[in-house]
């Protein structure tokens, strides 16, 4: 035997050797079992019957990519949604025509969302899809410039046929409608792989724990903390570890001008003003199961100064994070919840929040969960032929 291979055969029974499972009591098992499994089920959205249309699928993501959407043809929804980037564009705050004030979300795993965007504004990802086209700071490209767009290209034209059984409406809004679906129905293809996590929580799952203690041990204590002394998984919760709502997390919320951003309180106004909401009459929907969320939503003063509770899956490589990105790196953002301003914190209302008070190996352990939660392999879909369209 030479002593490379010697050397490596060591390597790996020392490696082997050294794997430990920490002993979990069932109470932290069963609240990290809560995280999966992934990849987690999916329904075709009743309100957009494009959801899941191959065809639409298609469509969606050539209108992803085209920037005459946009007023001046110099943007498109890649520009601040790179697929290279995590599906955002790792800038503090999003920068299309103008900058914007808020920092942009990745568009991994989105249509697992129950809102959409940082303030709730949009009720399906098919109405948060027209926003930006309308908004003169990131696309600005308008109702009119959208609709004839779609209208006056004719592949775009045979691709609408196809998707919707009839040819592009005559009305610019019902076809910006049918825009936003067809976008809708390509980001609901982005989803992530599995992670180092995921297979520890199988493995605990299955009882295995020869394939558990693989995971990496400053994880195991990680995932101890987010589970327990953390309590982060009372707002990170299910398999992609959110629950979709609304809290004040202690962030300030103004902006570079001093201007305030309202959080959920100014979303819970727009989207009841949003023509393209569940409850009008662009909705596929049939019956109340969907609208029902957006029909009792109210507004109350708690609500001003919330932002979304966002997705961790992929966490690692969306940096940088908040509402508005003013943290820079997941160790950043595990010292903001250990040194926690309680004062900073509304004062009616519910408040989860204590500060963590951790230790430097216990934050450097939950930076090592959060980094478990990266799937292994890349989230870029793969490449699809374009064919020309045939009516």
């Amino acid at each position: 035997m030479n002593r490379w291979l010697a050397a490596a055969l060591a390597c790996m029974a020392a490696g082997a050797a050294g794997a430990q499972l920490l002993d979990f009591p069932e109470a932290e098992k069963r609240a990290l079992l809560r995280h999966g499994p992934w990849p987690a089920p999916w329904a075709a959205d009743p309100s957009n019957r494009a959801s899941g249309h191959p065809q639409a699928v298609v469509l969606g993501e050539r209108l992803f990519f085209d920037p005459r959407l946009s007023a001046g043809g110099k943007v498109l929804c890649a520009t601040c949604h790179a697929p290279f980037r995590g599906w955002q564009d790792a800038r503090a705050r999003a920068l299309g025509l103008a900058e914007f004030e808020r920092n942009t979300p990745s568009l991994l795993n989105v249509r697992y969302n129950r809102w959409h965007g940082w303030d709730g504004a949009g009720d399906s990802l098919w109405a948060q899809s027209i926003r930006p086209i309308l908004d003169a700071r990131e696309m600005g490209g308008g109702t009119a410039r959208a609709a004839a767009l779609v209208r006056d290209d004719p592949d775009y034209a045979c691709r609408y046929r196809q998707v919707f059984g009839a040819a592009p409406p005559a009305e610019d809004e019902a076809l910006l409608a049918g825009i936003g679906k067809a976008l809708a129905a390509y980001q609901e293809t982005l989803v992530t792989g599995r992670s180092p996590f995921d297979d520890f929580r199988d493995a605990l799952a299955a009882g295995d724990a020869a394939a558990a203690a693989r995971y990496p041990l400053a994880a195991q204590r990680g995932a101890r903390l987010f589970v327990g002394k953390g309590a982060c998984n009372l707002c990170h919760i299910g398999p992609t570890f959110s629950n979709g709502e609304f809290h004040d997390v202690g962030v300030p919320f103004f902006n570079p001008d001093r201007s305030v951003d309202p959080g959920r309180h100014g979303g819970i106004r727009r989207l009841q003003a949003n023509p393209f909401n569940l409850l009008g009459r662009h909705s596929d929907a049939r019956g109340d199961t969907e609208s029902v969320k957006t029909r009792h939503v109210s507004l109350e003063h708690r609500n001003f100064g919330e932002f979304k509770v966002p997705m961790l899956r992929n966490v690692a490589a969306t940096a940088p994070y908040m509402h508005n990105g003013s943290l820079a790196t997941l160790a950043d953002v595990v010292r903001h919840y250990s040194e926690l301003n309680i004062d900073r914190l509304h004062t009616d209302g519910e408040s989860l929040l204590r500060p963590l008070r951790l230790t430097a190996r216990e934050s450097a352990d939950l930076v090592a969960f959060l980094e478990s939660l990266t799937e292994r392999a890349s989230a870029l879909p793969p490449k699809r032929p374009v064919q020309p369209c045939r009516p």
